[in-house]
């Protein structure tokens, strides 16, 4: 499997193309417009998501609501294109008019300056309109649609947030959950994206101090995945382990800057006694473990435990009390650009490194079975669940 997207933040639609997909895969367009909703919604998040309804339409490569096993085609209008008709147009030739909102003071911890630099732009609008996090909008399609593949396999995955700001959810109050459905009526409810009550009011409260401030908020997200079968990925060369996959699609992810699976750099304060999985053995399960340090994955390949990854979000680097730049034209000093931003997105970039997970692990279970056919997939992954299980 592989997809591309394409787009800019306010031109006039995002679209994605994802090649291979098992034909037969009932595709449910409302399934991805809830996780574009999920998306858009959380407490922090600024004006752009009042005018967007991000609404998916599948082009191409799905008919009567099943995939066809052809490249499949998704769309998202962007609503505020509107407000920027001749100004993003992608046919209009430039004039004094259409070229007001350009960018040339660079924002400190954007792409704006990077970019320029190494494609050649002068107007910084070029590079921050595709390296806007808009961007994440077709990934969270994407994504939507491996999980439906991934539920058809067993495999639920879930996004939430752990911290903002400093301020932590309690892991222990995660035990309550009996599994992640229970997990997901939670998360989704709250306003942060965190399974705490308590801390979901106090990062609230955070929040609107900050947001006073003009200032920006990071934190700390955490993805589950149930049900991968043990042997996904593999040890016998660095660009085959799936947990370095992961890694890299969550840091793919903008402004993600740490990933940590299981117990994560916690294992660089406990001794090994502590962070290991000891191996059980019943007829009934086969081989098993009762506990999770590892967060899944041992030697790059799944343990058949819950894939378990949390990463680190920076602070938005769009201040409305801007730091200083310098003009990329003049060279003199300047605060830099305000473009319209969150206070915080770390509740949108939970459901984005969701989208990302599922792709991941999708791809994984495409690359091991063959996947010209849903039905025949699933046949292939219960043989091999059995045969993992009688080893």
């Amino acid at each position: 499997m592989r997809y591309v997207t394409a787009g800019e933040s306010h031109g006039p639609e995002l679209t994605a193309i994802i090649e291979g997909i098992p034909a037969g895969l009932h595709i449910s367009a409302d399934k991805i417009n809830d996780d574009l909703h999920r998306r858009q919604q959380g407490y922090g998040r600024g004006n752009r998501m009042k005018i967007e309804t991000d609404q998916v339409k599948i082009l191409n490569g799905v008919r009567h609501q099943k995939a066809l096993g052809s490249p499949i085609t998704l769309n998202v209008t962007n609503d505020d294109h509107a407000h920027w008709g001749e100004i993003m147009s992608p046919t209009a030739e430039e004039t004094p008019d259409n070229s007001v909102r350009k960018v040339t003071r660079p924002r400190p911890g954007h792409a704006d300056l990077v970019g320029g630099m190494k494609y050649q732009h002068t107007d910084l609008r070029n590079v921050l309109e595709r390296s806007s996090a808009r961007e994440t909008t077709m990934r969270v399609a994407v994504g939507s649609l491996c999980k439906q593949l991934l539920s058809e396999l067993g495999v639920e995955v879930l996004g939430f947030v752990r911290e903002i700001g400093g301020i932590e959810a309690d892991a222990d109050k995660l035990s309550q959950f009996e599994g992640l459905t229970d997990l997901k009526k939670v998360t989704d409810e709250s306003e942060t994206r965190t399974f705490d009550a308590d801390a979901d009011e106090k990062m609230k409260a955070l929040i609107d101090e900050t947001k006073r401030a003009g200032d920006t908020l990071g934190g700390v997200v955490e993805v589950i995945a149930t049900g991968m079968p043990a042997g996904i990925g593999s040890y016998v060369g660095a660009d085959t382990k799936l947990d370095a996959k992961v890694a890299a699609s969550i840091v793919g992810i903008n402004a993600f800057k740490g990933v940590e699976f299981g117990d994560g750099f916690q294992f660089a304060k406990n001794p090994g006694s502590q962070g290991m999985d000891e191996i059980f053995y019943s007829e009934e399960t086969g081989f098993y473990r009762k506990s999770n340090h590892l967060g899944g994955f041992e030697g790059g390949m799944t343990n058949g435990q819950p894939v378990v990854v949390k990463a680190v979000m920076k602070p938005i680097p769009t201040l409305y009390k801007p730091l200083m730049s310098v003009d990329v034209n003049t060279k003199e000093a300047y605060k830099a650009n305000v473009e319209r931003s969150d206070t915080t997105a770390v509740t949108a970039a939970a459901v984005v490194a969701e989208a990302m997970v599922a792709i991941t692990l999708a791809e994984a279970l495409l690359d091991k079975f063959d996947t010209d056919a849903i039905d025949r997939l699933k046949a292939q992954l219960a043989a091999y669940k059995e045969e993992i299980k009688k080893y």
